[in-house]
């Protein structure tokens, strides 16, 4: 009867120090100004049930900034500098299998994503570094690949930047946009 009591007793005190610690307040981040976000290629691939039908072969986990009435390129991100290619924590692409971009074979792994914003032009970058904030520890050592690629102007504004990928004959093309500026990487695999 007194190990009962003595179990009792203990149940008793681990409850209170457990009501204790959920009194607590615990302090979370504000929301981010810039939402993180996930695509696939292809664009169902995480959705599918069935593994073998989609497999995924690219993810990219970038954060999204807003236009908010401002001028994006040239002004916010000059032309001529190594642009994050979103906010935040620098884009991560991973692939799942080897791709080629331009005329270099990437094996599978997970890299960043970087952009050089110019008028016409914009110059893609996969690097190895990832897990950075920004663009502020970019090292041009690491580039696995830089791809040259024109610039389409859109006529409507696209307010969040935005990432989604469009199927070719050769694999997929990543299709970045924001603001009235739209550029496509083609990837093949």
């Amino acid at each position: 009867m007194r190990n009962i009591l003595i179990v009792v007793f203990g149940f008793l005190c681990l409850g209170l120090k457990a009501q204790e610690a959920i009194k607590e307040e615990v302090k979370f981040a504000a929301p981010d100004a810039s939402p993180a976000d996930i695509v696939y290629f292809p664009l169902n691939a995480h959705k599918s049930k069935d593994d073998n039908l989609s497999k995924p072969v690219i993810k990219v986990i970038y954060s999204r900034p807003q236009k908010k009435g401002r001028e994006i390129f040239g002004v916010l991100e000059q032309y001529g500098k190594v642009w994050r290619f979103g906010a935040n924590e620098n884009t991560e692409i991973k692939f799942f299998e080897k791709v080629n971009i331009g005329d270099k074979k990437i094996k599978a792994g997970s890299y960043s994503l970087f952009a050089i914003p110019d008028k016409n032009k914009w110059v893609i970058i996969i690097n190895s570094q990832t897990d950075k904030w920004g663009a502020f520890s970019y090292d041009q050592s690491k580039d696995i690949v830089r791809v040259e690629v024109p610039v389409q102007t859109l006529t409507k504004p696209i307010e969040y930047f935005s990432v989604t990928f469009i199927k070719t004959d050769k694999g997929a093309n990543l299709v970045a946009a924001w603001d009235k500026v739209q550029i496509q990487l083609p990837i093949s695999f």
